[in-house]
């Protein structure tokens, strides 16, 4: 799929969806001019059948790479984008491959056989509850696949390293959140050596993505209602797709070695305010659709941040970016601690996974109830 027109009728009523959504206008970034460095080289995606890595696959056929490595588990959505870009732009080389970033022999094999140069790591378990109820599976991928792959494109000497955060990483109360910091903590740790420039990009929720707050909205409003919020207080910073994946296309291009990038979204949306908003633009009136609290499930927080307190005394704006580069590399992980965690997360003995991601990261204080 071509960039979108500004001026076509799809584009200005997406557009005019997402100012009502996010209460501001969408911050555009052209892709051609932060996607230069993609021009002539051989990139991978990783998590390429997922809402940012599908989205990330088009916008980067956008800047003429040399090959395109489209990496996932899933088969079906791997085949969906593939399949897509064969149509969009039929002269592209680009190249599915079905795996997992866990797996240190396949991901060895895949860089001696392409010799990736760019390599932007969207690979995620990222479902708050799907990862509290299974957090050897968030521990497997978002930490040990992050790790693995990162290694190995040091060990390659590939030119950029970019991953894939999430808000939920600051002072995490769920397992997700604490698996993406430790990602995070990793990936900044290689930055201090080799000749790979790591950069971490974290943002918060992404409006229309697979599994997000809009779509489950949209269909509970389509029959009538009720809408269904966890609290009339939950705040969230919202970015739309395309932001997203020019946030990350952009810190690949500006970030330097060991940056955590974030796009300045202003401030936080009230979840009850974008339903409102929702039941607005589908020409209902709000009395006529019901609105049911829930209740907070384990790992959930009123409000995300997306600086810790320490990190905030970092930062510096880049453009649209707000960029932190801490004066010291944190202080390195603790690689007994770091394999007990691989072996308690193989062996599913979730008690001990908390435990230990609590040794880990101080800062990670898990609900009571454990999985």
């Amino acid at each position: 799929m071509q960039a979108m027109d500004p001026q076509s009728p799809e584009r200005q009523r997406s557009a005019t969806d997402i100012k009502e959504l996010l209460a501001r206008s969408e911050m555009g970034i052209d892709p051609q001019e932060v996607g230069a460095y993609l021009r002539e080289k051989v990139v991978l995606v990783t998590g390429a059948g997922g809402s940012i890595g599908s989205e990330l696959c088009r916008q980067i056929s956008i800047c003429g790479p040399r090959q395109l490595l489209l990496l996932g588990r899933g088969e079906y959505p791997i085949y969906q984008i593939q399949q897509e870009l064969a149509v969009s732009h039929p002269n592209q080389v680009t190249t599915s491959i079905i795996g997992d970033v866990g797996n240190p022999a396949k991901i060895e094999a895949l860089f001696l056989t392409y010799g990736p140069q760019i390599v932007f790591h969207a690979a995620a378990h990222k479902f708050v509850h799907l990862v509290e109820q299974y957090p050897e599976e968030g521990v497997l991928t978002n930490v040990f696949g992050t790790r693995n792959i990162a290694l190995i494109a040091r060990r390659f000497q590939t030119e950029r390293f970019v991953l894939v955060s999430t808000d939920k990483a600051v002072a995490p109360t769920s397992v997700l959140g604490a698996t993406k910091k430790l990602a995070e903590l990793i990936v900044r740790q290689l930055s201090a050596a080799g000749d790979t420039s790591f950069v971490s990009v974290r943002f918060g929720n992404v409006l229309r993505s697979r599994g997000s707050v809009v779509p489950l909205f949209e269909q509970q409003i389509a029959r009538g209602g009720p809408l269904t919020l966890t609290h009339p207080e939950m705040r969230r910073y919202f970015m739309s797709l395309h932001e997203a994946v020019h946030l990350v296309l952009q810190g690949g291009a500006t970030g330097r070695n060991g940056d955590l990038c974030i796009l300045d979204m202003g401030e936080p949306l009230r979840i009850l305010d974008l339903a409102q908003a929702l039941i607005r633009m589908g020409n209902r009136r709000q009395q006529d659709i019901e609105i049911v609290y829930t209740g907070m499930g384990p790992g959930e927080k009123l409000a995300e941040q997306m600086f810790s307190e320490e990190e905030s005394r970092e930062v510096r704006r880049l453009g649209k970016l707000l960029v932190c580069h801490g004066k010291e590399q944190p202080a390195a992980l603790n690689e007994d601690l770091l394999e007990n965690l691989r072996q308690a997360a193989v062996a599913c003995r979730r008690a001990e996974l908390i435990h230990l991601l609590r040794l880990l990261l101080p800062d990670y204080h898990p609900p009571a109830a454990l999985p």
